[in-house]
């Protein structure tokens, strides 16, 4: 970092006793920068460094059990799935090898196997090898800045599992409901309002107050339907938004009026629609935070530590610096977007794919610390 305020106030912290914060928020466990996303060992990161909130990302398998994936069809780049032949053949599209100058490809979905298949799979980094000729070479790919070390066989959670171990650590939830990758009603008569039922009913069944669950979704019909029919996990509710990625943020800043009017309390965006460049070379908040704020909508934001080095992000056109990637040239300015975010634009909770940077930042800050 840059010597200056920001860093001798964090470097002052470095011996504190570091407490969880709702601040910090686990995505896809907490800790998929090196544990396999959505899996128990992630969630445990995550945990241990002091996400007060864990993410689950809900889809539903071929007997509509809910299950912990990030997309309902990611299983061929997220588990071993191509490898185990009996599975693979059940893929919407199995596994075919590079030929021809063709890239391998497969696509596998939790809706192709059953839960008790889908147990039997072990959780890995998000990748793919492009360049395989056998299965076993297609499991390959891991970006170099993450790493394999520990995806040896990650542990699969269905839904139920992961409310039961959030609870068990006295922590809060955030499932997102993921939007359907099949014709939805799914087998003749699964709909998506049965869908968006059934993950709240897991919460509902499982004690969990309502108070404790930050239900998501990018489906604004989905907030819709939980205010109407559960009222109290409507109110908590958060509305992803990533509607400014097709160029045009004045419309998505326009959106947020018909947002609040309509009930929805939370609105989370990435991190680039919070913040742009000011005067000086500077990171201020963008419009979107300011019509945000204006409107009284909470804010919450996603999702610090995906990029890889950050001195490559304006070579790279990396998604989540897009704003402001003409004045980031090293890792320590993300403590500088964090700072910005928490101070300036008010966010109330980030996503990381790493918890122990948030998580520190709320220590020293003094944000939303819990025990």
């Amino acid at each position: 970092m840059t010597d200056g305020p920001l860093k001798s106030k964090l470097d002052s912290c470095k011996d504190k006793t570091m407490k969880p914060s709702t601040f910090s928020i686990g995505h896809r466990g907490g800790a998929c920068l090196q544990f396999p996303e959505h899996s128990k060992e992630s969630t445990m990161a995550g945990a241990r460094m002091g996400a007060g909130v864990l993410e689950c990302d809900v889809t539903f398998t071929r007997d509509r059990q809910l299950v912990c994936r990030h997309s309902q069809c990611d299983l061929h780049t997220t588990t071993n799935i191509v490898n185990i032949p009996d599975l693979n053949a059940k893929c919407t599209k199995p596994f075919t090898p590079t030929t021809d100058g063709k890239p391998a490809s497969a696509k596998c979905c939790t809706s192709d196997i059953t839960l008790a298949e889908y147990k039997t799979l072990c959780a890995k980094m998000d990748a793919f090898n492009a360049s395989a000729t056998t299965p076993k070479d297609f499991l390959a790919g891991t970006p170099a800045w993450r790493t394999d070390l520990y995806a040896t066989c990650g542990t699969l959670v269905d839904l139920k599992e992961h409310i039961a171990m959030v609870e068990a650590l006295g922590l809060h939830h955030t499932p997102e409901l993921k939007a359907p990758e099949v014709p939805m009603p799914f087998d003749g008569n699964f709909t998506h309002d049965m869908f968006a039922q059934q993950m709240i009913d897991a919460y509902k069944h499982a004690g969990v107050p309502a108070s404790r669950v930050m239900a998501q979704s990018f489906e604004f019909e989905s907030l819709r339907y939980w205010l109407k029919h559960e009222p109290a996990f409507g109110e908590t509710a958060i509305l992803l938004d990533e509607s400014a990625d097709k160029g045009n943020m004045i419309e998505a800043v326009g959106n947020l009026e018909r947002y609040a009017s309509e009930g929805i309390k939370t609105m989370a965006p990435p991190m680039h629609y919070l913040v742009e460049v000011g005067k000086n070379s500077t990171m201020v908040p963008s419009s979107y935070a300011n019509k945000a704020k204006e409107l009284g909508l909470r804010l919450i934001t996603w999702s610090l530590e995906r990029s890889g080095p950050l001195a490559l992000v304006h070579e790279k056109g990396d998604y989540y610096y897009k704003s402001i990637q003409d004045i980031v040239t090293k890792d320590g300015d993300m403590y500088n977007y964090v700072d910005v975010l928490a101070r300036q634009v008010g966010v109330v909770g980030m996503f990381s794919d790493w918890s122990a940077t948030v998580t520190y930042y709320a220590n020293c800050f003094g944000l939303q610390l819990m025990r």
